[in-house]
């Protein structure tokens, strides 16, 4: 079963079903839905079993030092994991790709500089984001980030339109096509925990207030250390669909490549990886459950440092997410309002089977007995 489009007279593009093995036309579909979001519930489908099975290669400079290397070690990464991957029915169209990287921040200086005369703070002062907007709605959009972004005491830089060559891409994909754009928000200098916690704050504010039906308005990431760059691409369309990763002066530490075997499910640009914190390899079966324990501790959570905004930050599960997808929020969550470590947050959410294993220290089973009160 696939997606296919063409366009009418008028210009405006309509999608249809492709006969497939439940036989699904678009009349058989209940209701409106946003064709970049995939159909709501109907017959066989679900998108609450959205899941998935997936390739995942990482990269690391372990002294630290960025170099535009790491970068073409990734696309290596990428094109050797091709099989992990799926396409559509037009062959051309990925179930998604993508990679996370730091931000490379003298391509963006050099670029932000020749464009538009900006000079961007030095690197960790400043936060920064790729969204993703349809192009009825993205002006509205832009200014309704604007004001949470003044509500949230931050400031904006600017915004740039992020370069694509969307030839190599099927005809599927472009069909549901994003705009692209990239902001720069920046605030509090001389507290740059502060500044984090405000740009946390806003991303889930946005995410929770600007995405309503017809208006497409989706987050990659926003980060003050990474930038994430993906799409409904292959893991070789990647590399030419972006040109800033074909730039010499992109430069990072880091990379984590992913290509998506989407499992009997709708692939689609917002469901590519790597999301905001996690690139994710698998399927979660205990899914629902997860969802609904996270949903009734946001009655009990409390906290100190954000106080009265932790209500902003709810749901922590956004809706129509994937498996993956969930669980990034969540991680995400504990990161940066629970104030655990990486690391720590993992741990609390994918434990070992510590309880009988008599090589593991005392302290990590104390550890992991401590989570066990947080997170079931």
């Amino acid at each position: 079963m696939g997606l296919e489009g063409h366009c009418e007279e008028d210009g405006s593009e309509e999608l249809t079903f492709q006969p497939g093995l439940l036989g699904t036309t678009m009349n058989d579909v209940a209701g409106p839905w946003d064709h970049w979001e995939g159909p709501p519930a109907s017959g066989l489908y679900d998108p609450a079993n959205e899941k998935e099975a997936c390739g995942v290669g990482f990269i690391v400079s372990i002294d630290g030092l960025s170099s535009h290397k790491i970068l073409r070690d990734a696309q290596t990464l990428a094109s050797r994991m091709v099989h992990r991957g799926a396409c559509g029915c037009d062959n051309d169209t990925g179930d998604g790709a993508g990679v996370i990287t730091a931000i490379p921040h003298d391509l963006y200086q050099r670029i932000l500089k020749d464009e538009q005369g900006i000079i961007l703070p030095e690197v960790g002062h400043y936060a920064t984001g790729i969204f993703y907007m349809d192009k009825v709605h993205n002006v509205e959009s832009e200014k309704l980030f604007g004001e949470l972004v003044a509500e949230c005491d931050l400031k904006i830089l600017c915004w740039r339109t992020v370069p694509t060559d969307n030839r190599c891409i099927g005809q599927v994909a472009r069909v549901s096509e994003p705009i692209m754009r990239q902001v720069f928000v920046t605030g509090h200098q001389n507290d740059l925990q502060v500044m984090a916690r405000q740009v946390f704050v806003l991303r889930k504010r946005a995410t929770h207030t600007i995405k309503k039906h017809g208006i497409r308005f989706y987050i990659c990431s926003l980060s003050m250390s990474t930038i994430v760059y993906k799409g409904q691409l292959t893991s070789e369309q990647l590399w030419t669909y972006f040109p800033d990763l074909t730039q010499p002066d992109f430069k990072t530490y880091l990379a984590l490549v992913h290509t998506r075997f989407s499992t009997n499910t709708f692939p689609s640009w917002e469901r590519a990886h790597p999301l905001r914190i996690l690139a994710h390899n698998g399927e979660i079966n205990t899914l629902r459950g997860n969802v609904n324990w996270m949903k009734a501790k946001e009655g009990v959570m409390k906290s100190k440092v954000f106080g009265s905004d932790l209500q902003k930050l709810y749901p922590v599960v956004e809706p129509n997410l994937s498996d993956s997808g969930c669980f990034d929020c969540v991680l995400e969550f504990l990161v940066q309002a629970g104030g655990r470590s990486l690391p720590e947050a993992v741990m609390t959410m994918v434990p070992e089977a510590w309880q009988n294993d008599k090589l593991m220290t005392q302290e990590k089973k104390d550890f992991y007995r401590w989570a066990a009160c947080a997170m079931e």
